[in-house]
């Protein structure tokens, strides 16, 4: 169990990530490649992962290069997520290439103790091994999640979606509420399922709270509890659609394309609506709105998530570009 202590400081100074972290992605995505845990929602991701790794023989670095520097276990080394990431992929690799050798030698040394960690990892302490995982780690991002980034991000605006309604709904608390089986907030303290028993004392520094897509079960942090906080959790996942084939721009407006109301609805969930409020929108019962955020859903363009007593529709990437093509033209 993982027990974060806040104190009302780090409630003023807890906030959302505003886009998926690509270090933070690449190493949870690392870990779905070594379980069968959860499989069924990235079904379709790790097919076509696959068989572009295998495209390109890339198979051979992730095996002897990446996979033993992040086992799924409690500890990898925390300088392969560094807080510049936040910024960009450029600027995250660009962290990992100015981390100080001492710093390098350290975690390769923790990972050695607690999970078993390969013989040349500390030679990534020299410029040279360290300029090829950096260049490996940039491989792998282009073919394994750049591919499906517009469907993370939706998933990860749909997330912030939530907890902005749930400040409005309980205040700066209401943030830490509802955030998925494996965390509980009982006020000061966030509980989480974690692999090992320890206490995190955030004394004034507050929390970053991440949410990942390719984050399976129990959240993670950082194993050195000097470095600024975050919390990086799981997504719920369902089943989803395929994005559908076709030209979005005909020039057919969408009233046309959906009919009114459905249309309506449509732009209605373009920055996150309940069921309710979609009935309020397009002047229907919440049954009728139901029913057409059933067909929106079915046709990929919205996806649903509980939250708290309600349901929370937004915007699938295909979605979002429907609304921008049939988007009334600027002067």
């Amino acid at each position: 169990m993982l027990r974060i202590h806040f104190t009302d400081a780090d409630l003023a100074r807890t906030r959302v990530a505003i886009a998926p972290d690509p270090l933070w992605e690449i190493c949870a995505s690392l870990h779905r490649f070594q379980t069968r845990r959860g499989r069924w929602a990235y079904a379709d991701w790790h097919r076509g992962a696959r068989a572009r790794l295998q495209a390109t023989a890339f198979t051979r670095t992730l095996r002897t290069l990446l996979l033993p520097l992040v086992p799924r276990a409690a500890y990898f080394p925390d300088f392969l997520t560094p807080p510049e990431a936040t910024e960009g992929l450029d600027a995250g690799l660009e962290a990992i290439l100015a981390t100080p050798q001492r710093r390098v030698l350290d975690e390769v040394g923790i990972l050695s103790r607690t999970s078993g960690a390969p013989s040349w990892a500390p030679r990534l302490a020299e410029p040279g091994l360290r300029k090829e995982l950096v260049q490996a780690l940039r491989t792998y991002y282009d073919m394994v999640i750049a591919p499906y980034s517009d469907h993370v991000q939706a998933r990860i605006e749909a997330e912030r979606s939530a907890r902005a309604r749930g400040v409005l709904d309980g205040g700066v608390e209401g943030i830490l509420q509802n955030l998925g089986p494996d965390l509980r907030w009982q006020r000061p303290v966030l509980h989480a399922v974690y692999p090992e028993d320890r206490d995190l004392y955030l004394n004034g520094r507050g929390l970053l709270l991440v949410p990942s897509y390719f984050c399976w079960g129990n959240p993670v942090t950082f194993g050195d509890t000097t470095l600024d906080p975050v919390l990086i959790y799981s997504l719920s996942h369902e089943p989803h659609h395929t994005a559908l084939p076709g030209d979005l721009g005909s020039g057919a407006s969408l009233g046309a394309l959906l009919g009114r109301t459905r249309a309506a609805a449509l732009r209605a969930v373009s920055t996150g609506a309940t069921t309710g409020e979609l009935a309020r929108a397009t002047g229907v019962s919440a049954s009728s709105a139901s029913q057409h955020a059933t067909a929106l859903r079915d046709a990929g363009l919205i996806v649903s998530h509980r939250h708290a007593a309600s349901v929370l529709h937004t915007l699938t990437p295909l979605g979002a570009a429907l609304l921008r093509a049939n988007a009334p033209a600027s002067r």
